[in-house]
């Protein structure tokens, strides 16, 4: 396999012909209990031995679907896979080319079949379900996926809050159902399932977190891993078959936006072992655009009084952060939060520590703006840089765009073409994993704790820091309350969702080059990757909102040995990229 990938942006239009396709049978799936239809973080469901529990996460991968005919045979439909996750209201998939007619049963795994299983995750493009960047479901080094995660909170024996997390994986686990339906498929039909969760841990095998244990990760002889096994196939029913009557709905091939009549397409280059990234089809990247976004992103004109550029936030060298607790603004005044580190954005799909921002072009524009950090109008910077001295800038644009109109908009494509360039995959780690060099005996010791669960039930005893900052890019699409309070003074995700089961979470951030970019947390906290790691050994605190993966462990966190703490700085070192430690702006 080739070390380093590289993508170039396709910039050719698409034409979408008349196909006619024989029928489509479009599956949802909705996640109930007894009947009802989930309330997630609702402590509103009880196990068959009477423990209170709260569900909040349901997120699991199906395929090979089939139906059966009249005479008992089975008609296989190819590339039928599916991930399904309940927060981020993924719930079906569209089976085409089917032939119309009577069928008398459906059948679908839960899990992938071992070639899938154990499939190159560089070769799914960035919208399929077995992209690990969009599922978040892949077990990183160890291979394979995770083919069902189940996670929240319940009540202990001593009415403290526990954290449960129930991971089933592995290929023996792939759990074939089967449901008899009379299906008539027409042009455009759906089939409604009911995955009734109540069953899945009550029938036929109960499950009890006290006497079976709150977690589960697949091993060999999992007690728990083979009661779910079990009880798959009865938690699975038909809700409804109905014909749909609107049109196929077609997919978008949006136009590059402001494509120059010549112009450069860049090389996007990553590791063969990340996922392909989802790089925006109407920004495509272009060298000449990207060569603007980043005259830009070090231009001090883009702050009210002319001191700060966005560099000054996020400096080359420190990973593109800043080194201070809190953000420092244009004009002296610090805001709340930490500045992140902007490395790998092209994997990312919500920005700013609370997610408030769906693209990078939305998230560029803010701080801009924003009374605290640069204080400035989008009219103003437009102004300054058409009258900038020297006027570089018309230039710049016509090459980048096509034109010499300078426009808020355009400001915002460049700013992102720029950020999503702003690649790490050349640290100590990936020169292992290439096999060019080795750990020292605590690096190792350090990934091995940081990529193996905390279970003393099952004879695990690790870090457990691969379920937040798992595969090879370090970190997670997801919000997480990691324990640092029990009585928030920043809501974090909350304030954007309006959930109150959002209170205290925050975006998990990536760990590659974290060496650089201290110090920690959303709001800085911790000056050191060593006050990080004893967080999670002795200093997380219980909420309601607390992550499941957290909540599992003692009180406090993973119990660990001075020299565990030692080892896990270690190997978090590796992840250093040299190109940083000395990057300026040249």
């Amino acid at each position: 396999m080739n070390r380093i990938l590289t993508i170039v942006s396709c910039l050719a239009m698409y034409c979408c012909g008349n196909m006619a396709f024989a029928a489509t049978l479009e599956v949802k799936i909705m996640p109930k209990v007894s009947g009802e239809n989930l309330q997630p973080a609702s402590f509103r469901y009880q196990t068959s031995a009477g423990e209170t529990l709260s569900i909040t996460r349901v997120s699991y991968l199906v395929s090979d679907f089939a139906l059966q005919h009249d005479d008992g045979s089975w008609l296989e439909l190819t590339n039928s896979v599916a991930w399904m996750d309940f927060d981020q209201n993924r719930d079906s998939l569209r089976l085409e080319t089917i032939p119309a007619g009577e069928f008398r049963a459906v059948r679908f795994s839960l899990g992938l079949s071992t070639n899938l299983n154990h499939a190159d995750i560089a070769q799914f493009p960035a919208a399929h379900p077995l992209n690990p960047n969009l599922n978040g479901l892949h077990w990183s080094w160890q291979g394979g996926y995770i083919f069902m995660a189940l996670e929240g909170l319940w009540r202990n024996p001593g009415g403290e809050l526990d954290g449960w997390a129930y991971h089933l994986a592995r290929d023996t686990n792939c759990t074939r159902i089967i449901l008899a339906a009379p299906l008539f498929i027409t042009n455009e039909t759906r089939l409604d399932l009911d995955f009734d969760l109540a069953s899945l841990l009550n029938a036929p095998h109960p499950l009890s977190f006290a006497k079976d244990g709150s977690s589960t990760h697949s091993r060999d002889g999992d007690p728990v891993a083979a009661a779910l096994v079990a009880n798959l196939p009865g938690a699975f029913r038909i809700h409804q078959i109905s014909q749909l009557t609107d049109a196929e709905v077609a997919i978008a091939h949006p136009r590059p936006l402001y494509l120059p009549e010549k112009y450069t397409p860049y090389q996007f280059q990553m590791s063969a072992t990340f996922p392909i990234p989802d790089l925006p089809r109407d920004n495509p990247l272009l060298v000449e655009r990207i060569d603007l976004g980043k005259t830009l992103f070090f231009d001090k004109a883009l702050s009210v009084n002319g001191r700060q550029s966005c560099a000054d936030c996020h400096a080359p060298e420190k990973a593109f952060s800043d080194g201070r607790r809190t953000a420092r603004g244009a004009e002296g005044g610090f805001g709340a939060r930490n500045s992140m580190a902007l490395l790998n954005l092209a994997w990312k799909k919500e920005f700013f520590w609370d997610g408030r921002a769906s693209s990078l072009r939305e998230q560029v524009l803010q701080p801009i703006q924003n009374p605290l950090e640069m204080h400035e109008s989008l009219t103003n910077v437009v102004d300054k840089l058409k009258a900038g001295p020297g006027g570089e800038y018309p230039a710049l644009f016509t090459a980048a765009f096509g034109s010499s109109e300078i426009t808020s908009e355009k400001i915002s494509l460049a700013l992102e073409n720029y950020l999503l360039t702003l690649t790490s995959f050349n640290a100590k780690f990936d020169r292992v994993q290439r096999g060019e060099e080795s750990f020292t005996a605590d690096e190792q010791r350090g990934f091995e704790l940081f990529s193996t669960e905390y279970d003393p039930r099952r004879g695990q005893f690790g870090a457990d820091c691969f379920h937040c900052h798992g595969g090879s890019l370090f970190q997670s699409q997801g919000y997480a309350n990691n324990g640092l309070e029990s009585v928030f003074t920043d809501l974090g995700r909350e304030k954007i969702t309006g959930k109150a089961s959002d209170r205290g979470k925050f975006a998990v951030p990536t760990l590659r080059n974290v060496a650089l970019t201290a110090p920690y947390m959303h709001d800085g906290r911790f000056k050191t990757l060593e006050e990080v790691v004893e967080h999670y050994s002795t200093g997380v605190q219980r909420s309601t909102t607390l992550d499941p993966n957290l909540a599992k462990h003692p009180d406090g966190g993973v119990p660990l040995t001075a020299a565990d703490k030692h080892a896990i700085v270690a190997f978090l070192h590796t992840l250093t990229d040299a190109q940083f430690q000395s990057a300026k702006n040249d």
